[in-house]
C-alpha cells in the first residue's frame, strides 16, 4: 500500500500458521528496506527510524513469530527455530510482493535475514547491520550461560537462562553502555516484557536460546554468501553492546573489503539513542551504493 511520507500503517497478514503483524511506510515504488528486529523486542524498535526514511524509501518491519503482535502458536503447532522464523519471513516477503529489498538486520534478525539471502540472493540489494552478527569473534562474554546450555541442554542449564526474560534483565539490555539514559523511553522495555509474559512464551524464548547454536554453525554459510554475492554492506554498531561486540563488525572486513563500519557511542539498542544518526548513514549509503 502507499502511505504518506511519514505515516506508519499497522497491518496484519495471515500466512496460515501465523498472522504476521507489520509496520509499513513510504511509497512501494521507492527502494524497499526490510527491517528485521531481534530479542526481546519487535518492530516497535523501528518506530523512530521509519518516519526519518519514509520520504525516500519503502519500509516494511514485521514482527517475528513469538514476538511483538505477530501471533504465537503453541510450541507443538509451530517450529520455533531460526529456520522456522526464516520460512515465515520468506512467505511474508513473497505474499507482499517484495521482489527486491535491502536487509536491515539486528540481533536475531541477522540469522533470519541471512537465511533469506541464502535462499533467494537475487532479492537482496544490500545489507545494513545494526549489531547483527555473522562471526564468532562478535560473541561477547554475556553468552557464557547460553553456551553452557548448548553444550549441556539440561533442565538446570535451561532454567539458568530464565532471568534473561525478567524485567530487570530486559531493562539492562537497553541501558547498558548508554551514557545518557534519559534519552531512553521506558515503554520500550515494558512493552517487550509485557509481550514475553503471554502464556507459553517463556518456553518459546528458551527454545530459541537453545537453537541459536545452529546460527553459529551456519556462520560459514553466511560468510560465503557475503564473499560470493558481494552486496553493499553498512554496519551501524553500538560500540558498548555486551552481546555482539565490535570485533564482530571488524570481522566483516575479511569477506567484504569495502564494508562501511560506523561505531556508535551506545549499547545494544542503538536506535533508542541514535535513530537520526543511523537514518542519515542509511540514506547516504543507499544513495551511493545501491541502485534500484
Amino acid at each position: 500500500m502507499t502511505t504518506s511520507a511519514h505515516a506508519i500503517a499497522h497491518q496484519s497478514l495471515d500466512l496460515g500458521p501465523v498472522t504476521v503483524f507489520y509496520r509499513e511506510a513510504g511509497d512501494p515504488r521507492n527502494p524497499t528496506l526490510l527491517l528485521l528486529h531481534g530479542f526481546p523486542t519487535s518492530s516497535h524498535m523501528f518506530r523512530d527510524l521509519i518516519p526519518l526514511l519514509a520520504d525516500r524509501f519503502h519500509l516494511v518491519a514485521p514482527d517475528l513469530p513469538g514476538f511483538g503482535f505477530t501471533t504465537a502458536p503453541d510450541r507443538g503447532a509451530f517450529d520455533y527455530s531460526f529456520d522456522g522464523l526464516a520460512r515465515v519471513m520468506a512467505g511474508f516477503t513473497t505474499a507482499l510482493g517484495l521482489e527486491r529489498f535491502a536487509l536491515y538486520v539486528f540481533d536475531y534478525g541477522a540469522p533470519v535475514g541471512f537465511r533469506l539471502a541464502l535462499a533467494q540472493p537475487e532479492r537482496v540489494t544490500a545489507l545494513i547491520s545494526q549489531n547483527g552478527n555473522a562471526y564468532e569473534a562478535g560473541l561477547g562474554e554475556d553468552w557464557a550461560a547460553t553456551r553452557r546450555y548448548w553444550q549441556e541442554p539440561t533442565a538446570e542449564n535451561r532454567a539458568a537462562l530464565r532471568p534473561m526474560l525478567s524485567l530487570d534483565r530486559i531493562r539492562w539490555q537497553y541501558t547498558y553502555g548508554v551514557a545518557d539514559q534519559s534519552r531512553l523511553a521506558p515503554e520500550a522495555w515494558w512493552l517487550d516484557y509485557a509481550l514475553l509474559q503471554r502464556p507459553g512464551n517463556d518456553e518459546i524464548q528458551l527454545d530459541l536460546f537453545g537453537d541459536y547454536a545452529g546460527n553459529i554453525r551456519r556462520y560459514p554459510d553466511f560468510q560465503a554468501w557475503l564473499r560470493r554475492a558481494r552486496p553493499p554492506v553498512l554496519l551501524t554498531w553500538g560500540r558498548h553492546d555486551p552481546f555482539f561486540i565490535p570485533a564482530g563488525a571488524d570481522a566483516f572486513r575479511a569477506d567484504v573489503p569495502d564494508v562501511e563500519i560506523h561505531m556508535l557511542d551506545t549499547g545494544h539498542f542503538a536506535l533508542e539513542t541514535h535513530a537520526e544518526d543511523i537514518a542519515g548513514l542509511i540514506a547516504d549509503f543507499m544513495a551511493r551504493r545501491v541502485v534500484g
